[in-house]
């Protein structure tokens, strides 16, 4: 594949790498767009998923060459159970398949649209699997590792912090792309430890040739929760 000279060639190249893979490309597209913008004008009004949605941010998925380093930064093995919050139609999910990675990969994602798009493609592929709903609403016992693209406010992303740990019956490792803002609700909070952080901008990332892929550079932080540590 060419190496991609331009933010739009770099997403061209992932939605080829998509295609590869699901059959389609995995990327919201602008009628998703709007139907979250929809959604969240209703949940405004309401309670449960519709109210969630009112919290929930536009899907992004993140661009492959962020993933490859963010993974090659945890430790995964054929025990490993990882939660993909707000995975949209599941580029998390394609690159696990994709890179062979250890482990089982789910996906949970409020918009049903995106929830049965992911659906329509991981049915063949055995170590991942998608429900459609609220992270809210999910058991989180079984799972080692999560990841998060800055996929709610900074309110629900407290409320998930709260049921995690209420729930973690072991140490869990947390991957938070752009967070921005927010990756002060971590500190403070006992059984939480800083593993490692950083920040995307560029492509590739670090170099000072290549060319911007943000309009600011994106924070990220990867989180170790210990419950043993809470007592």
């Amino acid at each position: 594949m060419q190496i991609p000279a331009t933010r739009e060639e770099l997403f061209a190249n992932d939605g080829r790498r998509d295609i590869a893979l699901c059959g389609v490309s995995l990327s919201p597209g602008p009628a998703r767009a709007s139907a979250r913008a929809a959604a969240h004008v209703a949940g405004a009004a309401g309670g449960g998923v519709a109210g969630a949605a009112a919290h929930a941010h536009e899907p992004t998925p993140t661009p492959y060459f962020i993933l490859e380093d963010l993974f090659s930064r945890i430790h995964l093995d054929e025990d490993s159970h990882l939660l993909d919050v707000g995975c949209g139609a599941g580029r998390v999910l394609a690159y696990a398949v994709e890179a062979g990675l250890p482990g089982h990969f789910t996906g949970v994602e409020l918009d049903p649209a995106l929830a049965a798009r992911a659906q329509s493609w991981t049915g063949p592929f055995d170590q991942v699997d998608v429900v459609c709903g609220s992270a809210l609403d999910m058991p989180l016992e079984s799972f080692t590792h999560f990841y998060l693209f800055n996929p709610f406010d900074n309110n629900v992303l407290l409320a998930f912090l709260d049921k995690l740990e209420a729930r973690a019956r072991r140490r869990v490792v947390l991957v938070h792309m752009s967070d921005n803002g927010e990756n002060y609700s971590y500190m403070g909070r006992p059984g939480w430890t800083l593993r490692e952080q950083g920040e995307f901008w560029r492509y590739p990332h670090g170099d000072k040739r290549g060319f911007t892929m943000f309009g600011c550079p994106q924070h990220y932080s990867i989180w170790c929760f210990d419950p043993a540590r809470t007592e």
